[in-house]
């Protein structure tokens, strides 16, 4: 009846966790090393020998219940093990417990329970933003400045979540296969395919009513990184550097905060420049933070034929990320010398960039899930916000000399 369970009968626990089966003289099989099976417990008949003491394999829950006027103690092993499928069920805690049941699903399918995917999305936006607003003619005030940020934010939320349903639409298939992912709403069939898609169209069109919130120039530079969006879920199945591709999706937003203030990338040259060094800073970026999470399925996408650079390059895999480490934060540094940018940004941006990817790097255990969950989510407010910081202080530097200089000159 209980699977990967050991059951004991007794009126005593013993601190060393051991049971002492009295009275009723109860015994049990061993388990096998190496199997998932255990023998049943079978009745003996009473003795007044010595009890019986039945070891109890790694306890982590005790329930106890009647059953005979007997009480029984049953030990379940841990939800991590292999031996236990954890069925779903219905979030109890946080935002999604309070919406209603029908909503649920399509929240899961945005992740919306799992912002770190948004805010990776948002950076290079963030980035691109602040270091373009002090190129523009006149420099850009702080009020415009917060409310392109904020659309950003909005665009990137809803982005997200569309790339999510589209990622999932292509893995239907193999999501089911993955420890981690096959409770995904599609993969349990919480959605169908059908309505995925149609809700992946209704994200699409209010991305759409945001991205016309920006000047009309923006939407010529920001519709083709929709082809990257469709790709990135096929990379997965051809080549062992996904993360490239998605390294091309996430950080697209690096180019368009120049055209959303009106700095045309076309006719300014170190506008330009600046926008390439930034792009590539934050492929890098990406493909970093993303080898990270990719250590948390390495197994799972082995079996189930998913590549990733954390497969190709397992081994050396704290040696890739400091070479990526290094490209990035080198990059920044080209990015914010085509700017023009001053010391802030190179000591507070790029130098808290190096300290912070150089910890993470150092103190990642790649070999525990849970580590490398923790470092993904809070990497991209460490690292990136040593930079936004570092890109943010320049700006507001650059801005206040731009009112000295504004200021009229009096003669006494």
């Amino acid at each position: 009846m209980f699977r990967g369970c050991n059951v004991a009968l007794g009126r005593r626990i013993l601190p060393d966790s051991r049971f002492v089966a009295s009275k009723f003289g109860w015994a049990s099989g061993s388990r096998r090393s190496g199997s998932s099976t255990s023998r049943f417990l079978a009745p003996t008949r009473p003795s007044r020998s010595r009890p019986t003491a039945v070891s109890l394999l790694a306890p982590r829950h005790v329930i106890p219940f009647h059953a005979s006027a007997r009480q029984l103690e049953v030990s379940v092993e841990s939800p991590s093990s292999p031996e236990i499928s954890k069925p779903y069920s219905p979030p109890t805690t946080g935002l999604l417990s309070r919406l209603p049941a029908s909503w649920v699903p399509y929240a899961e399918l945005v992740r919306l329970d799992k912002p770190a995917g948004t805010y990776y999305l948002f950076f290079p936006c963030m980035f691109s933003t602040l270091l373009a607003a002090p190129m523009a003619d006149p420099v850009t005030s702080p009020l415009t400045v917060i409310g392109t940020t904020a659309l950003f934010f909005s665009g990137a939320l809803i982005m997200r979540g569309a790339g999510c349903s589209i990622n999932d639409l292509w893995d239907r298939n193999l999501d089911p296969q993955v420890a981690r992912t096959r409770l995904r709403p599609i993969a349990r069939g919480a959605i169908t395919p059908f309505n995925a898609l149609t809700f992946t169209g209704i994200q699409l069109l209010a991305g759409l009513g945001i991205l016309l919130q920006f000047p009309w120039s923006c939407f010529f530079y920001a519709t083709p990184s929709l082809l990257f969006v469709a790709l990135y879920p096929l990379a997965k199945r051809v080549t062992y550097y996904p993360q490239f591709v998605l390294g091309l999706t996430f950080s697209w937003g690096a180019m368009i905060g120049f055209p959303a203030l009106g700095v045309d990338l076309l006719t300014n040259t170190a506008a330009m420049t600046a926008a390439g060094f930034l792009y590539a800073s934050n492929i890098a970026w990406t493909v970093l933070y993303d080898m990270i999470y990719a250590h948390m399925d390495i197994r799972d996408d082995a079996k189930a034929g998913i590549k990733s650079i954390a497969l190709k390059h397992d081994a050396e895999t704290k040696q890739v990320l400091s070479g990526l480490a290094v490209v990035q934060v080198g990059l920044l540094g080209a990015a914010g010398w085509a700017a023009g940018a001053g010391p802030a940004f190179f000591l507070g941006g790029c130098g808290g960039a190096a300290v912070t990817l150089g910890y993470m790097i150092r103190k990642v255990n790649l070999k525990n899930v849970k580590d490398c969950w923790w470092w993904f989510v809070n990497g991209c407010w460490i690292t990136g916000g040593a930079i936004g910081a570092g890109l943010g202080a320049d700006y507001l530097i650059q801005y206040s000399n731009q009112g000295e200089e504004a200021k009229p000159i009096t003669q006494s």
